[in-house]
């Protein structure tokens, strides 16, 4: 039997996770069997379950797509050294999210919609919490990293931890998620002229160019 190729798993692995995105974003997690994802993937039980244990399987893995263009946005923001400033890390989450989030191109869904679910449905499952949190743990990271650079270059407020701040703009980039899926209105434009408002120097009342998170 000739042996199956990388790019032949991939490929169905993304199938899998595509058919699962769907019935996710349609019907909720409780609602979806992973009969139903066999189903919906048009696959035997046994080429789904060779790929995914189960169904938290799946959910992960429909997470890590999302976190999967973060990775790819923050790699491009940090390349070279740069230090982009927190607003600017901000609007790029919040691009990523309004964007190839929103419309990811692997699933056909909205991810974000799946995302505000794994934080519901982590609060019951310990193991998918332990995911979660590690998927989170690394999102969390970018952000520090973020402040890290823009404290070395005198930016940040000498005080300021780093962990500490990219804890608080993930909270801001969570929020925008939210707000954008229950609030109607939102638009990522007013949302970030309040980021804006907010990391403003002069709110502050310090000097510009340095900012107190």
């Amino acid at each position: 039997m000739p042996r199956v190729s990388e790019q032949y798993r991939a490929t169905r692995r993304a199938e899998i996770v595509a058919a699962a995105a769907r019935l996710f974003a349609r019907n909720g997690f409780h609602a979806t069997s992973m009969a139903d994802i066999i189903s919906e993937a048009g696959l035997s039980a046994g080429a789904v379950y060779g790929y995914f244990r189960s169904k938290e399987d799946l959910i992960v893995a429909v997470a890590e797509t999302a976190l999967g263009a973060a990775d790819e946005a923050f790699a491009a923001l940090l390349a070279d050294g740069a230090a982009p400033s927190p607003e600017q890390a901000l609007a790029t989450m919040i691009k990523v999210i309004t964007g190839r989030i929103a419309n990811d191109p692997a699933t056909g869904v909205d991810i974000s919609r799946i995302g505000v679910q794994v934080w519901a449905e982590a609060l019951r499952s310990p193991q998918l919490a332990d995911r979660a949190d590690e998927v989170y743990q690394r999102l969390r990271g970018h952000f520090a990293e973020v402040a890290r650079r823009w404290q070395a270059a005198g930016k940040l407020s000498a005080d300021a931890v780093p962990d500490e701040v990219g804890a608080a703009m993930l909270g801001l980039a969570q929020g925008f998620v939210l707000q954008r899926l229950l609030i109607h209105g939102t638009h990522p434009d007013a949302y970030l002229s309040g980021v804006r408002a907010l990391l403003s120097p002069n709110a502050a009342g310090l000097p510009d160019g340095v900012a107190q998170v």
